[in-house]
């Protein structure tokens, strides 16, 4: 659906029959409720057939309920305040299976993410980033730790990798006003979404870098920005956000873009070990001590 759910159900609600304004009515009110009722339990809140629901499912265009359900849980994310989420996660939750349902969650969200992200995407993101003179990375709030990480290893591998904090507008110009065609800004961001990094993205296209947007969907406010479009599903787990199919995604491409410079990061790497044994980096277990 190319239209945000709520303006499509606006725009059409005047031509709706008087069972599908009552299943409209409901879901603009409640919609953090709806996103997880079944067509059934729909149905019998606002007292209309199961079949009622699923023809009102049709009629916005979805195939079939369960993607209506899907667009509902894509929206409620990126509108939820952080004291809904807490609401909404203690209706599906209990505290006796959360461990198994939350892992669970994540297993299933990186299965989707396979098949969400373009390889053709990820492929062109890493030859962008092995060939570019600069590389930036914007991440905010619970991305910044996305952005942290892949700033981490990139700079293992590259002589120019620029992090850009969260910090004030003026600043964050200021971090990235010399940005040009040759140079690559990923930007990281999921719901919900940050509007420092739509900005720093908008500013670096303007001028000519290549931009790789890492988010969770075509319709993300930073989409519009990319030259290669990374997508990981991201779910809320409560008031934090669950980012472990973003963090696998960004594992791969750190590892792609290794296998592509493996000469370089070898060396880079034997290096390392010499300095980190020198000067007594790391400490070791007990059975390598014996």
């Amino acid at each position: 659906m190319n239209k945000d759910l709520f303006s499509l159900i606006n725009e059409k609600l005047p031509t709706f029959s008087k069972g599908h304004k009552l299943i409209a009515n409901y879901i603009l009110a409640h919609y953090d409720k709806a996103a997880f009722m079944t067509a059934q339990k729909l149905g019998k809140t606002v007292g209309v057939s199961e079949s009622t629901v699923v023809r009102f499912a049709a009629m916005l265009g979805c195939d079939g309920y369960p993607a209506l359900q899907r667009s509902l849980q894509d929206l409620m994310r990126s509108r939820l305040t952080a004291v809904q989420r807490i609401e909404v996660t203690s209706d599906q939750m209990n505290g006796d299976d959360v461990l198994d349902r939350v892992l669970n969650l994540d297993i299933d969200r990186i299965r989707r993410t396979l098949e969400v992200t373009s390889k053709t995407d990820f492929n062109r993101a890493v030859d962008q980033i092995i060939s570019c003179n600069t590389i930036y990375i914007m991440g905010t709030r619970s991305s910044a730790a996305l952005a942290e990480f892949l700033g981490y290893y990139l700079s293992l591998i590259f002589p120019r990798v620029k992090l850009v904090p969260s910090i004030t507008t003026s600043e964050l110009f200021e971090r990235i006003m010399h940005i040009d065609e040759k140079d690559v800004m990923i930007g990281i961001s999921f719901p919900r979404y940050s509007k420092q990094t739509v900005k720093a993205l908008d500013f670096a296209k303007h001028n000519g870098a290549k931009v790789i947007a890492v988010t969770d969907s075509a319709s993300s406010p930073i989409a519009k920005y990319a030259d290669s479009l990374l997508l990981a599903r991201s779910d809320m787990a409560s008031f934090v956000d669950s980012l472990v199919a973003p963090l696998s995604l960004i594992n791969a491409l750190i590892v792609a873009v290794s296998i592509k410079n493996v000469d370089k990061v070898s060396a880079t790497f034997e290096r390392l070990e010499q300095v980190w044994d020198e000067y007594d980096v790391y400490t070791k277990s007990e059975e390598e001590g014996q």
